[in-house]
């Protein structure tokens, strides 16, 4: 138990976490842990795939990164942290679809601005790595806005029991096209007038995306409490961006930009709110506060 607080407490300076954060983890993310070492053993091999879905700023990250460091110590398992952010398209092929479909979809982030083939591509291998095998695992730098070098992508070892693929999007599913008629906000309104920029988006998620979601074996869905709650989460995020790259040039967000930004994700994420919890295999409820209250 001692080794098990000494973790968590490396784990929250990490991540600069408040102190209140330990009794989350003991009530809540404890108990998620737990519950994915049961699914690991019924499965009685390497290779499960968890997704975890949550608006920006939900804490999907830190989950993922909770669940890999606490299965390590406590179960001895080896875990694969991949953020669907990690295959986005580079950004030459982000402004290659601005000029030939619409200029909207230069911002990476919404179905249609992944690299689905390497995101399946990676999840296949890291199923079927085994001992003494590895593999390099794709990284996006979000700070410079494009595809880390590949000589930087971390190393990953074979066999592996659990691979995370954690995303705003993970395990979404298309909205009806009559849904796609009205403009959300002002985004919409005023730069996607007509439509093509979400009917796109909406067509990515209904064709390109299903064949990657298949490879999860189930899926966590962090709820939000509203979409102003997400609003304040994503700027808090961008700020703590801004402070670990302070002293080097980058593409950190101002609050002006943030807005927009999540404007982008606005549709999908209420279509989220109302479709994944039913979707889920385990719903961890947030409140306004960004605490976890409730997990089932």
């Amino acid at each position: 138990m001692a080794h098990e607080r000494f973790q968590l407490a490396e784990f929250m300076r990490h991540h600069r976490l408040p102190e209140a954060f330990a009794s989350i983890a003991r009530n809540f993310y404890a108990p998620l842990a737990d519950w994915v070492e049961k699914q690991l053993v019924a499965r009685g091999r390497s290779g499960y795939v968890l997704g975890i879905n949550g608006a920006q700023g939900t804490g999907k990250s830190t989950l993922s990164n909770y669940l890999a460091q606490r299965l390590g110590a406590v179960y001895d398992r080896r875990v694969v942290e991949l953020s669907i952010d990690d295959i986005y398209l580079t950004r030459s092929e982000r402004e290659r679809l601005a000029r030939d479909v619409h200029p909207l979809l230069v911002t990476r982030g919404v179905p249609g601005t992944h690299d689905i083939a390497l995101g399946i591509e990676t999840i296949e291998q890291l199923r079927n790595l085994g001992e003494g095998e590895a593999l390099a695992v794709p990284r996006f730098d979000k700070a410079q806005d494009d595809q880390s070098p590949r000589a930087s992508w971390p190393l990953a070892e074979g066999p592996v029991d659990l691979i995370v693929l954690e995303g705003w999007c993970v395990g979404s599913t298309a909205q009806p096209a009559s849904e796609l008629d009205a403009p959300i906000n002002t985004l919409e309104k005023n730069e996607d007038p007509d439509g093509q920029w979400r009917r796109f988006v909406n067509d990515a998620l209904a064709t390109s995306y299903p064949p990657l979601f298949d490879l999860l074996d189930s899926l966590v869905y962090i709820a939000a409490p509203d979409f102003d709650a997400v609003f304040r989460w994503r700027m808090e995020q961008e700020q703590k961006l801004r402070e670990r790259v302070a002293t080097t040039p980058s593409r950190v967000q101002s609050d002006e930009e943030i807005v927009r930004f999540v404007h982008h994700f606005e549709r999908l994420t209420r279509h989220n709110f109302a479709t994944l919890p039913e979707r889920a295999a385990m719903t961890l409820t947030l409140n306004d506060d960004h605490q976890a209250v409730r997990l089932d």
